[in-house]
């Protein structure tokens, strides 16, 4: 018998379809947080692979802070019609409107975020939640298992969480306790660009290079929105830039690059030392431990 090898892409795709179908198997209602980011995009296609021909047998969750790129969330409506998919909205503005949360000093939304998204978890009873996190993106992330148990509170606890020795994943949650389950977990920004070129999968056009207004702020493009305008002293400039992550639009910066097709930005992110989120997200530099105050709140 000739040897039999398996790719490293085939062997991320196995191990994340396998965990998608052990969760529809354990748990009672679980959603696919869905940004029309591209971690939450291959996460989708894999959801559509480890089920078909059948459809995908949950819905998908946007925790929309009202901030948005106008391309995602266009990316997004369009996904959602084409594939038949049922979506729910968690909104920050009826947040806001409810009084839920309140709006910060600096205009950003991503800390009140958390308390949306809880509210949305017990209104719909969702026991499990696919998230598009990655243990390569931030050192918090890195501490996550693939399984991440949190507590009737939402808020997570790094110090307890369960053993996943030989890949057997502990399900069991008592009622109003949730689980995070991340399928991406290992894989990488170049495993995830890889597998984007290999399957063809459709992006936001955000992601590849195009001419834009920005405002450098802290070392960072920020590109010019109605929801992020220029402070006094600060020069709008038109830079060719791409976004390397999708997020609040307030916080979430562009990097100058002239990449316009995949296999370019392969090339790009293959010669990066710096994560993307390190890169190019402004929350993440409130602290040295900004990430992980968040989880423990119960943030994505």
């Amino acid at each position: 018998m000739g040897d039999y090898r398996v790719s490293h892409l085939d062997a991320l795709e196995a191990e994340s379809v396998f965990v998608f179908r052990e969760v529809v198997a354990e748990f009672d209602r679980p959603v696919l947080l869905f940004s029309g980011g591209k971690d939450s995009i291959v996460m989708l296609h894999l959801a559509l692979k480890a089920f078909a021909p059948a459809p995908v047998p949950f819905p998908v969750m946007h925790v929309d802070t009202g901030h948005n790129f106008a391309e995602v969330m266009d990316y997004r409506d369009r996904k959602v019609a084409e594939l038949g998919l049922s979506l729910v909205v968690a909104s920050v503005e009826e947040g806001l409107a409810s009084g839920l949360v309140s709006e910060q000093p600096d205009g950003v939304r991503n800390r009140i975020q958390t308390p949306v998204l809880l509210d949305a978890v017990e209104k719909h009873r969702f026991d499990a939640l696919f998230g598009g996190a990655r243990r390569d993106e931030e050192k918090a992330r890195a501490k996550e298992r693939m399984f991440s148990f949190r507590d009737e509170f939402g808020q997570w606890d790094p110090k307890n969480q369960r053993p996943e020795l030989w890949s057997l994943y502990n399900s069991r949650v008592h009622a109003g306790e949730s689980i995070r389950v991340f399928p991406l977990s290992n894989w990488t920004e170049l495993d995830i660009w890889h597998y984007i070129a290999r399957e063809k999968i459709d992006l936001p056009s955000i992601y590849f290079a195009h001419d834009r207004e920005v405002v450098e702020r802290d070392g960072m493009l920020y590109g010019v929105t109605e929801h992020l305008q220029p402070r006094d002293g600060e020069a709008v400039r038109v830079e060719r830039v791409r976004y390397r992550t999708v997020g609040d639009a307030t916080c979430t910066a562009a990097v100058a690059s002239d990449a316009v097709t995949v296999e370019a930005v392969i090339a790009d992110v293959a010669s990066t030392r710096i994560t993307e989120r390190g890169a190019t997200r402004g929350d993440d530099r409130v602290s040295e431990a900004a990430m992980e105050d968040r989880k423990r709140e119960g943030y994505f």
